[in-house]
């Protein structure tokens, strides 16, 4: 019998209606903004309150350094979250929005897989709740109202040479990243050279997964700096009076979105920050919301721990005034021997001896949640058909070496019944004492930031930076930025800034390239290596799989 695809899967099972989803947690329907039976966003009254009352267990899941033979972070999750439901455990998830780019490029979508999703899935990796396409226009807005001011006469006096603010489109088009506008004459504007990021990569993305409210996102919206005068001052949203406008396009976008797992588990869905240019996690109302009605809020941030977790908790949890609990560290045979030196292409076959060389990946990480972060572990191993008992055997032994619990977590294939062992260990874990701690200081120069990064958390030997990013450094020293925290962007693939360099390695330099401000979401912006805001699509996208049948039903989608 042929193996089920994951939309098969989802469109097999009939979702509750939402406001059942929603009643579960004590959220009435006139507390719901309904967008058809499945799916809704919470009122803009609940956003206004949601920083008072209960607050359940904060739990982490993150990877170790990704590979691309697929660690399914997503996947875990809400097998996760649905394994606590099993325990009868008043549980709910809260995740990042999908990107259509990798929908229709390589990395397909991220609603989880096979029994362990969340579900209506072709929506929320499509359209969904119009969230991206808002982000988009408030985007384009601002750049429109750019380049106006300047043909208007630039009382700011703009130079347009210097001009940081790109349009963005939700799309991987690599054609779009450089690009020469204003031809054809002065009525069609000012020639100059300019370029586009994909919607994901937006500072206004950040923003809105930063933001506490609607008037907080008004005042982050005004911060954002566009271009640079003449004179070297930036020029801001909020000298343009862009950030009125913008705020308007954008207030049913800061609604957290409702949804469920395929096992009626509520799911709150809400932004999706790129998780090497930005910060790489769901809304913060969307985890206070998760935290606010239920005991256990399981969440995720992007890529593996060295990226997604250091930022969630570094710019994350310091924003929102908000800790983990207790931590998921994601792992498979797989990716342990590509680290291990096996070539994707031989991945299925038994390798023990590979297992055992990509431990070092696993160790550094579980070290860096549990003396750096200063917050309990669990390691889960996310189970494929191909590994073996002497495999897995491998990770659990290694695990006891290291003093931390292990679980296997066949989610993929059972649900949350596959996930109820993770489950009884993370609740245990949620209420051990932890001695949670930040990286660095917001106090630190941004030399000691970068440096304390790339030294506690990578296994490296310092930074140095390239002359650009060494005026850069001055720049925002000048302009007062020195005590905001660090975003770095840098390749998922390595702890270093070299993709190639896999395993643990030590004993390297990550270069700073650019040093930026993003003054809106808050967060100084480190570019490493050759970090893309606009993706291109494969030789074979995703999308030439993807298709729908007369009575409207899409296959293909995964």
């Amino acid at each position: 019998m042929a193996q089920l695809s994951d939309i098969e899967i989802a469109n097999q099972l009939e979702a509750k209606p939402i406001t059942e989803v929603a009643a579960a947690l004590g959220i009435t329907e006139e507390e719901l903004s309904l967008y058809g039976k499945n799916k809704a966003k919470v009122d803009k009254k609940l956003v206004k309150e949601i920083n008072a009352g209960h607050k359940g267990k904060l739990i982490l899941v993150t990877a170790i350094t990704p590979t691309p033979a697929g660690e399914g972070k997503t996947t875990t999750s809400v097998g996760l979250v649905d394994g606590l439901s099993k325990l009868n455990k008043k549980a709910a998830i809260a995740l990042r929005e999908p990107s259509l780019g990798p929908v229709f490029g390589i990395k397909g979508g991220a609603a989880g897989g096979g029994h362990a999703q969340v579900i209506p899935m072709e929506e929320i990796n499509l359209h969904f709740t119009g969230d991206f396409h808002a982000i988009g226009a408030a985007n384009n807005l601002l750049a429109a109202l750019i380049d106006n001011h300047i043909h208007q006469g630039n009382t700011l006096g703009i130079d347009s040479r210097q001009i940081t603010w790109k349009r963005v489109v939700d799309m991987n088009d690599r054609q779009l990243r450089h690009i020469v506008n204003g031809l054809q004459g002065r009525v069609n504007g000012v020639p100059r050279e300019d370029g586009y990021d994909i919607t994901v990569a937006s500072e206004i993305m950040a923003i809105l997964c930063l933001a506490d409210n609607i008037s907080d996102l008004k005042e982050r919206l005004k911060k954002i700096i566009v271009a640079y005068s003449f004179d070297g001052n930036p020029v801001t949203a909020g000298g343009l009076k862009a950030e009125g406008a913008m705020t308007a396009l954008l207030k049913e976008a800061i609604q957290p979105n409702l949804v469920q797992t395929l096992e009626h588990t509520p799911a709150f869905i809400h932004g999706g920050p790129f998780a090497n240019i930005a910060h790489g996690c769901n809304s913060v109302l969307a985890t206070k919301f998760a935290l606010k009605y239920t005991d256990y809020a399981v969440t995720e941030a992007g890529f593996g721990a060295d990226l997604g977790a250091e930022k969630f908790i570094d710019i994350k949890c310091r924003m929102a005034n908000i800790q983990p609990d207790a931590v998921v560290l994601v792992a498979t045979i797989r990716a342990l021997k590509m680290h291990g030196g096996v070539v994707k292409a031989d991945l299925s076959q038994e390798n023990v001896e590979a297992v055992e060389k990509g431990l070092p990946n696993l160790e550094r990480h579980i070290n860096n949640i549990q003396e750096v972060f200063g917050l309990p572990v669990v390691v889960a191993i996310n189970k494929f058909p191909t590994d073996t008992p002497e495999e897995l055997d491998v990770i659990r032994n290694a695990c006891l070496r290291y003093h931390v619990e292990v679980a296997l977590s066949d989610v993929w294939a059972k649900g949350g019944e596959g996930g109820t062992e993770l489950a009884e260990k993370v609740v245990k874990l949620a209420e051990k004492p932890n001695h949670f701690s930040y990286v660095y200081e917001l106090e630190d120069t941004i030399e000691d930031k970068l440096t304390k990064i790339v030294q506690k958390v990578y296994g490296g030997s310092g930074v140095t930076f390239t002359k650009t990013a060494k005026k850069e450094l001055n720049d925002l020293k000048r302009l007062g930025f020195e005590q905001y925290p660090i975003c770095m962007a840098k390749t998922q693939y390595s702890f270093s800034d070299d993709a190639s360099l896999l395993g643990a390695p030590e004993n390297f330099m990550v270069t700073i390239s650019n040093l930026k401000v993003s003054a809106g979401a808050g967060f100084i912006v480190a570019l490493t290596g050759n970090i893309m805001t606009m993706p291109g699509l494969p030789k074979s996208p995703a999308s030439e799989r993807i298709d729908v049948d007369g009575d409207g039903n899409i296959s293909g989608l995964f």
